[in-house]
């Protein structure tokens, strides 16, 4: 009996890869080619095989650890005379590759054309045309080709992905097993394929590999050779593949589901992304590495739902236990709503502005062409003033009628000013724009506001009715209150909120007068506008409001 070091062997150009699988203990009696662990890397996962039998004394590693060629898995007491071990004192000098032709059996994802005359010191440059076949993929008679990661003229890379393919259980994507340029490819999207079927057809060089004396030992004359195994969804991982930060919360049952290859999955993994919450734009749904990217770039620039900000969901919480309760369901607008001001709310920086407005003469004004309306059915309503006012403030200030980008790296200024007009509804809180309001009156300002109000209530407001706005105002003066802090309805950059006017006393330099007096709160993104700007806007859009005059300038 003898004690043998079990080795990583080759397992392509990976630096280290990590073990998110111990299939044996202490103890066991295991035999050559039987699996130790399972590793992933950026490709797919697979099983390191026993490269001898016998009796495991001890284990050298654990799940998580990171391991590559050379490094022990563990001790195993062998028996000698079963030993199948070759030492390099009485085998001949074959070459590394020579050693990997006479080791491979059928299902070798490569058909070796080697030269074997060649000394083994030989540095000449040799060249071959090899067919890369599919290795050994499972119990699957044939599986579908669902994407071409190479093009013909591609120079590629041993442990490179080929194709990715899936099966009725999972996807998993093919590796190359040699380097060289690829001359011809054999399959297409759509394809069946099956252990053995041709890929491609590669020139690779065999000069290189003769170069090295066979008499150097390496762990690779002890090792067998890899079959790549199910991917992860198939055997899924007991435990994270990577240690995320304390603050990444994966949901791992929705993890596993989410349909992604293994290299996509450690990718996630590695960005600390739920694929769970990531929509695949691939064939029938598939997460690729894009849609991943993509995930990402969208949580940077908008730092949107709980999870990207690295906030712990809720408890969930039995309320009955303290009294009797009624469970109600959210409106679809509700719903909608919440989620997008929650949206905002949390990726927009908000400052809001307070100011008043002394609208005496406006509110006379008003009335008065009421009175002479009135006979024609005309009303003309405080808020059509205000949106007047808002316009002309907005041409001064256009800061306040842009957007940010989706990369936050520049400011979309538009020359058009379609101002949305928020609207109580049973329902819930809806906003139709009002389109080019510059260039209407009063009156027309006037009766789009009572129009789309009525769609509001009645339901019928169409998804058009309510896009394109540039500046949103939220009024509540017809029910009361003082002030409140109005949310940013992004991607625009500012709302302003309308309370309840009220008499108050105003000092006019001799005197106190009464003045109708209108509370405005102006919410804006901090991002794109500073607290100056905030406060000029606020000041203009007040002095708009006491002399209507100002607004004909």
């Amino acid at each position: 009996m003898s004690i043998k070091e079990i080795v990583v062997p080759d397992i392509g150009d990976f630096d280290a890869v990590e073990v998110i699988e111990v299939l044996v203990a202490e103890g066991d009696t295991i035999q050559a080619e039987d699996s130790i662990v399972t590793v992933e890397s950026d490709k797919a996962s697979m099983e390191i095989p026993s490269s001898a039998s016998g009796k495991i004394l001890k284990l050298k590693v654990g799940m998580g650890d990171n391991i590559s060629e050379g490094t022990v898995l563990l001790m195993l007491e062998v028996d000698d005379s079963e030993s199948t071990e070759t030492s390099s004192d009485k085998a001949p000098a074959t070459s590394a590759t020579e050693k990997q032709t006479e080791t491979t059996k059928t299902d070798a994802p490569v058909k070796q054309e080697t030269t074997t005359d060649a000394p083994a010191t030989d540095s000449s440059s040799k060249t071959s045309i090899e067919e890369i076949i599919v290795p050994d993929i499972g119990d699957f008679d044939e599986v579908e080709v669902i994407e071409v990661l190479v093009a013909e003229g591609d120079i590629i890379e041993a442990e490179d992905s080929l194709i990715t393919v899936e099966s009725d259980k999972a996807s998993m994507e093919i590796p190359s097993s040699a380097s060289g340029k690829v001359l011809k490819l054999k399959v297409k999207i759509g394809d069946k394929v099956s252990e053995g079927s041709v890929l491609l057809m590669m020139e690779v060089n065999t000069g290189g590999i003769a170069d090295k004396p066979a008499e150097e030992p390496t762990p690779k004359e002890d090792a067998v050779k890899l079959n790549v195994s199910a991917p992860a969804e198939a055997k899924p991982s007991k435990s994270p593949v990577n240690k995320l930060s304390p603050t990444v919360h994966l949901d791992e049952k929705r993890f596993s589901k989410a349909y992604a290859s293994p290299s996509v999955r450690k990718f996630a993994r590695e960005l600390g992304v739920d694929l769970g919450e990531v929509d695949g734009t691939s064939r029938k749904g598939r997460i690729n590495k894009d849609d991943v990217k993509g995930f990402v770039k969208k949580a940077l620039n908008t730092k949107g739902s709980g999870s990207s900000l690295g906030v712990a969901p809720m408890p969930e919480i039995d309320f009955s236990k303290f009294g009797e309760i009624e469970t109600q369901s959210l409106s679809k607008i509700n719903k909608l709503t919440g989620e997008f001001l929650h949206r905002s709310w949390v990726t927009v920086p908000h400052v809001t502005q307070f100011d008043e407005a002394d609208i005496t003469e406006m509110e006379a004004f008003r009335k008065q062409m009421g009175k002479e309306m009135e006979k024609d059915g005309i009303k003309i309503t405080p808020l059509a003033f205000i949106i007047r006012a808002v316009v002309t403030t907005l041409k001064l200030y256009p800061r306040f009628n842009s957007s940010l980008d989706s990369t936050g790296e520049n400011l979309i200024l538009k020359k058009y000013f379609n101002i949305g007009v928020a609207v109580d509804t049973p329902d819930g809180l809806v906003v139709p724009v009002i389109r080019e309001v510059d260039q209407k009156s009063l009156v027309e300002i006037s009766q789009e506001i009572r129009e789309y109000a009525q769609k509001a209530r009645d339901k019928k407001l169409k998804p058009s009715d309510m896009q394109g706005g540039c500046f949103t105002i939220s009024s509540l003066g017809g029910i009361g209150g003082t002030k409140f802090t109005p949310i940013v309805n992004a991607p625009e950059v500012a709302v302003l909120g309308v309370s309840k006017s009220s008499i108050q006393p105003l000092w006019d330099g001799s005197e106190f007068k009464p003045r109708l007096m209108l509370p405005l709160s102006l919410s804006y993104d901090h991002r794109v506008i500073d607290g100056a700007d905030g406060a000029r806007f606020t000041s203009h859009l007040s002095k708009m409001l006491s002399d209507i005059r100002r607004m004909m300038v």
